[in-house]
């Protein structure tokens, strides 16, 4: 029997994702709806054995994994999870396992599609103002704004990664022209992936859209910082639906603020929720949405489908996708 905790469900999909009736008898979950401090996170989350987070969510600090003296095993959606402390969760004796994703082919393709799709969407939106004129016309106003046309336009892709392919194919679709640049892209790769290779200030200097396609690392962390945007040209516009900490956000606030490029388009940021005071909140010339990349219906199922069985092999003593086996090691002296 277990007390299991299924953390960031926003939006109550969680329960309805997987099947929990797998989990052992008497087991209990719980779904939390709501973001929680660390502070709430330590008093709310005591009583639990098992916690499922969804991507990078909820942060696991060692100041918090140190105050949940009943916390037996992290469950974690993909291959990583940047926010836990693993070396705390290994010392305090926490398994931490990653989740298969399930389904068949044509179901996990859906995963690959979500972030580029989504992505897609908001940057038509950012260029073509959608979301300050539905809100302008729902308070009863009509247009005051000018879009740019994407026909012609060139894309710019920091990362030509498997989201940044996929995006380079959709700017063929609507006519532009792709550039791409990354730490590791050749001529060759790019060209293969559907784009022009060019150097980084390359990138900067002609895309019209520049659109961010990097995994978070320490190479990456603030490489887009003010002399990045610096050489953007005054009209362009910047894309992030990667991870926020790639932009440098205090440089990027002062671009906006400054009219130095036309505006931004963004789903991720440095601290998620976005504070409620956040500048970013304000700023007419910036397109938000709530880190939506990956939320999809389609998705979701496949990130919690193996979930339960990973939780019952846990259970019966066989964990499976074990990130700090040297916890079991250790048990079994």
């Amino acid at each position: 029997m277990l007390n299991v905790a299924i953390l960031d469900d926003y939006v109550n999909v969680a329960l309805e994702s997987a099947d929990w009736s797998r989990l052992p008898a008497g087991s209990k979950v719980t779904a939390f709806d709501r973001h929680l401090t660390l502070e709430e996170a330590a008093r709310e989350l005591a009583p639990f054995d098992v916690l499922c987070t969804m991507r990078e969510r909820m942060a696991l600090p060692r100041r918090l994994i140190e105050r949940l003296p009943n916390l037996k095993l992290i469950m974690m959606v993909g291959v990583r999870l940047a926010n836990l402390d693993l070396e705390a969760a290994t010392e305090h004796g926490v398994v931490v396992c990653r989740t298969p994703f399930a389904g068949p082919g044509p179901e996990l393709a859906k995963i690959g599609a979500a972030t580029p799709e989504l992505t897609w969407g908001l940057m038509i939106a950012t260029v073509r103002h959608i979301a300050s004129e539905d809100r302008r016309l729902r308070e009863g106003g009509w247009q005051n704004s000018m879009g740019m046309v994407l026909e012609g336009r060139t894309l710019g892709l920091l990362g030509l990664g498997n989201i940044g392919k996929r995006m380079a194919r959709y700017a063929q679709a609507f006519g532009m022209q792709v550039i791409a640049w990354s730490q590791n892209l050749t001529p060759e790769a790019a060209e293969a992936g559907g784009a022009r290779w060019v150097d980084k200030d390359g990138l900067f200097r002609e895309a019209d859209i520049l659109s961010v396609h990097l995994v978070l690392s320490e190479r990456s962390r603030g490489l887009v910082g003010a002399r990045e945007l610096g050489l953007m040209k005054p009209k362009a516009y910047l894309i992030n639906t990667s991870r926020g900490p790639i932009v440098d956000e205090g440089a990027l606030i002062a671009t906006l603020k400054q009219g130095r490029i036309a505006g931004a388009g963004l789903d991720t940021f440095d601290e998620e929720p976005l504070p409620a005071g956040h500048p970013f909140r304000s700023m007419d010339n910036v397109t938000l949405t709530p880190h939506l990349g990956y939320v999809t219906h389609d998705t979701f199922k496949i990130f919690y489908a193996g979930m339960p069985d990973a939780i019952a092999a846990f259970a019966a003593g066989a964990p499976k996708d074990v990130v700090n086996p040297q916890v079991l090691e250790r048990a079994r002296r």
